[in-house]
């Protein structure tokens, strides 16, 4: 097969931009004539071998930028939204998808929110919302979903929490710098026995931790409120340069920045980088180690996006047993679907059946992208009797060539062609014809009925 050529026409724009320097000038820094430059960031030719050696010397790029991030994302959420049926059957080819997502992300990104506002409208006339009967009730965007998505288009890697929780504990265990800090802010940590896993008494200086959360809960709870009390003004101006369309959207983000920081705190870049390697991802291994859950872990794999020091490409979802995603990040080609559950034929569903297993599955896409992919229930006792228990399933995973660095890859077959089961992101936009899981007809082609013969589905897809 052929190398595919490299487009990257935005971040080249982006990048001289961002240098303060002139087409000519950035011409010259990358040894290539001005025409040549100007046809390279206007995507009528791709960028050479030449200009990829330049950019990493002069510039110092970690030139595997250039070749991931938004991109695919917006390719794959474009698609997905075009295969609604309200566009009819002139969806444009991939060709020119691929183009808007190189040469006009930010149309791409409005085409989104447009797509995602009309859907919202309809599906509250759907359910017949009575906010909507009053003339004055606005139609937002959904604020969890608008943080969904700035986490999305991030990488899952917020670099400047990154480095600052790195940074606080540099010199030792998580837990203990943790309680350190608290004790210099004035704030006395205690465990009792109560419903909400942490609530901070800002009157009295006590922060609370329920007594029914496992250790590395409370950790994980010890350490947010350090990144709400002492990283506040790097939150907040995280906050201002996302530029939400709400106070909910922003509030809910804030917790989340939070959450990130407890994360990376818990498991320093740097660190948790080289354990990963050497474990050559064994979760249960790395959850010892940084004393940190399995699901924290899973998902600490998915950020580690670091420009010049990347890890392993990761998807990591989470499911709870409707189906339904509560959790996605994907910085591989593999995108999850934005409106409702994830394929049937996805390991992660089965995960419920084998509690306190790892399951291992081969995967192909319809693309033809080979996938290994690890899944496990993390279902969470209530930590009394009759206390609900949350149950839900982690799918953590990564294109097949990194088998060799990954553990859960031995001894699957991953030359065996045989071996890879065929999946899709969701029945709505998967291309595949003979599916016995299909639920419902894909939106993107036609179908043949016969009321004289039946196969594996009630109809034929052109």
């Amino acid at each position: 097969m052929a190398p595919q050529k490299l487009y990257a026409g935005a971040k080249l724009r982006e990048m001289r931009t961002r240098l303060s320097l002139t087409q000519k000038g950035f011409a010259a820094k990358l040894g290539v004539s001005l025409p040549y430059l100007n046809q390279m960031e206007n995507n009528n030719r791709p960028v050479s071998t030449t200009v990829v050696l330049a950019l990493a010397q002069e510039f110092g790029l970690d030139v595997t930028e250039l070749s991931s991030g938004d991109s695919e994302r917006l390719v794959s959420d474009m698609r997905e939204a075009l295969a609604d049926p309200v566009f009819g059957e002139g969806a444009p080819p991939l060709a020119d998808l691929r183009l808007a997502a190189s040469n006009a992300p930010a149309l791409a990104r409005a085409f989104l929110e447009l797509h995602r506002a009309y859907r919202q409208t309809h599906e509250r006339l759907a359910s017949l919302d009575e906010a909507l009967g009053r003339e004055d009730s606005p139609i937002q965007a959904s604020p969890w979903e608008e943080v969904r998505d700035f986490f999305h288009y991030c990488d899952n890697y917020i670099d400047a929490v990154d480095r600052a929780a790195e940074h606080f504990t540099r010199d030792g265990d998580a837990r203990e710098a943790a309680i350190a800090l608290l004790k210099t802010l004035g704030i006395s940590v205690q465990v009792s026995n109560m419903d909400n896993l942490r609530h901070f008494d800002s009157g009295r200086s006590i922060l609370h931790l329920s007594n029914r959360a496992a250790p590395q809960t409370q950790v994980f709870q010890m350490l947010l409120q350090v990144a709400l009390l002492r990283q506040n003004e790097l939150l907040e101006a995280t906050l201002d340069a996302a530029r939400f369309n709400s106070d909910e959207a922003r509030a809910i983000a804030k917790i989340g920045l939070a959450n990130y920081f407890a994360g990376a705190a818990l498991m320093p870049y740097g660190r948790f980088l080289a354990a990963a390697q050497e474990y050559r991802h064994d979760l249960e291994l790395l959850a010892t180690h940084f004393g940190a859950s399995i699901e924290q872990v899973a998902h600490r794999l998915s950020t580690l996006q670091r420009p010049g020091a990347k890890g392993i490409p990761f998807f990591f979802v989470r499911v709870d047993q409707a189906g339904t995603i509560t959790k996605r990040h994907s910085a591989t080609r593999l995108q999850f679907a934005r409106f409702g559950g994830a394929c049937p034929l996805w390991n992660v569903h089965r995960a419920f059946e084998t509690p306190g297993r790892f399951l291992r599955q081969l995967a192909e896409t319809p693309d033809g992208v080979r996938y290994i992919s690890l899944a496990r229930d993390v279902s969470k006792s209530g930590g009394s009797f009759g206390s609900p228990v949350q149950r839900y399933a982690i799918a953590l995973g990564c294109e097949v060539r990194h088998a060799d660095m990954i553990v859960y890859a031995d001894n699957m077959g991953v030359d065996n062609d045989s071996a890879y089961e065929p999946i899709g992101i969701s029945c709505r936009i998967c291309e595949r014809q003979q599916c016995h899981q299909r639920s419902v007809p894909p939106l993107e082609r036609r179908l043949t009925i016969n009321t004289d013969s039946r196969g594996v589905l009630p109809y034929e897809v052109s």
